[in-house]
């Protein structure tokens, strides 16, 4: 068994999905195909919601009928008879009459939003599943909201999705290609909800953990995970393999190709995942897996680069000699949910970096009882450097701080693992940072 998951560009168009049906069916392994919505279509939906929490009924009608019309267009050339278009039309018909309707639900609250957002997939999965019957495949539509569940903090319930996929999955023991959802679950009380943007590589993974596939593949528009970010820097490279821990390091820290969560629940049941490019599926792309073979003598392997941090310093006396007193820091960034990225420490004091604001104010306030406070930097950027950094390798951070000598740097955190170093300075400086770590540490 196969997972296979693409994104809003890999189906936004019709020929497209026609390529999709063209890979999945050309590959002889069964599989879960997890899709996300068409390109543009979050976004819109989005939009629409916010129309609503604006009171702007009006508008909101309006961008549903303009969204409406691109679907319309859409399955006209997507399906080849007059009995697939039929049935695509009734599914447009279908959902549309479900966001007019939330349209008209007063007073407009996120439990709605959730339920407008999760009609991209629906839409998707349908219209996919739908085509692929029209085309006389092997093929049955398995709702993500039968299974995909999340507990009260927002995270996935590992053993109710593992348990409700195994016993649904028996009765369709034999249909070739099964279709999901991406992104959408429901929370404790049965509402419709999601696993964040970029969620539909996490469904992957925990639907790949949870049947124990083989390997997950995430289609992209893109050869795989590169070395540096591309839209910043010229002759990146795609990278052949990686560790589990260097992909989560990589894609925590910004590498856009992969989002943050998907790691976990594949490292966890040792499921391999490999990345891979629809517009190129003959392209190798990247794998990634517990151990790496063809590249284990790579010292630097990648560089991200994660935007928008704050960087907070804190002083006190009291450090020095004391123990707890990083337990009491600490404890207020756990009490306020405000994830710490980078921490670095001297005898008296404490430079942390977070990526969300949203509590500062009373961070700030419940620290400055026992602390000292500067005034915090904002606009910050973390550059990431993956690779194998071990004790016996020596000479990495020169090489690393002589590739950025004249770039100024905040913070470095160095240490921590043996497969990352990271670099705190302004985000006036990222792009600069990047080139010069790329030809400091790739070139040959």
């Amino acid at each position: 068994m196969h997972v296979w998951k693409f994104g809003g560009t890999s189906v936004g168009k019709p020929e497209r999905m026609h390529s999709i049906r063209n890979l999945v069916t050309g590959d002889p392994n069964r599989k879960i195909i997890v899709l996300s919505a068409l390109s543009g279509t979050t976004n819109a939906l989005l939009s629409i919601a916010e129309s609503l929490k604006s009171n702007q009924e009006e508008e909101a009608i309006e961008k549903a009928e303009h969204l409406k019309a691109h679907y319309d267009s859409f399955v006209r050339e997507l399906y080849k008879t007059s009995e697939g278009l039929a049935k695509g039309q009734q599914i447009i018909e279908n959902e549309f009459s479900m966001i007019r309707s939330l349209i008209r639900i007063r007073p407009f609250t996120l439990k709605q939003e959730k339920e407008l957002v999760a009609e991209g997939e629906l839409l998707s999965t349908q219209m996919f599943a739908a085509y692929l019957d029209e085309q006389g495949e092997s093929a049955v539509l398995l709702p993500a909201l039968e299974f995909m569940r999340i507990d009260a903090d927002g995270e996935p319930e590992l053993d109710v999705i593992e348990q409700k996929l195994r016993d649904i999955l028996k009765s369709h023991q034999d249909k070739q290609l099964i279709v999901t959802q991406g992104f959408i679950c429901r929370n404790p009380r049965g509402e419709v909800d999601n696993l964040k943007r970029g969620g539909s590589d996490y469904t992957a993974s925990l639907i790949g953990g949870a049947v124990r596939a083989d390997e997950i593949q995430i289609w992209t528009d893109i050869d795989g995970m590169h070395n540096n970010d591309p839209r910043i820097v010229k002759n990146t490279f795609p990278i052949r393999e990686l560790t589990f821990d260097e992909a989560a390091e990589l894609a925590y820290f910004g590498a856009k190709i992969l989002h943050p969560s998907t790691i976990t629940p594949a490292k966890m049941r040792g499921v391999p995942v490999r990345l891979k490019n629809t517009m190129d599926p003959e392209a190798p792309g990247t794998l990634i897996a517990d151990k790496t073979s063809s590249d284990s003598g790579v010292v630097f392997k990648a560089i991200a680069a994660k935007d928008n941090i704050t960087a907070l310093y804190i002083h006190s006396t009291r450090m020095l000699n004391a123990y707890g007193f990083l337990r009491r820091i600490f404890d207020i960034f756990e009490k306020y949910k405000t994830p710490v990225d980078m921490i670095t420490t001297s005898e008296v004091s404490v430079s942390v970096t977070i990526d969300n604001t949203e509590n500062l104010a009373a961070i700030q306030a419940e620290l400055s009882q026992f602390c000292e406070l500067e005034e915090p930097d904002y606009d910050q950027t973390i550059i990431c450097i993956v690779g194998n950094f071990s004790a016996d390798n020596s000479g990495i951070a020169l090489q690393v701080l002589k590739a950025m000598e004249g770039i100024p740097i905040r913070m470095i955190s160095y240490g921590g693992t043996e497969h990352n170093i990271s670099l705190l300075l302004h985000g006036k400086h990222k792009a600069e940072a990047l080139n010069a770590l790329n030809n400091g540490l790739f070139s040959v």
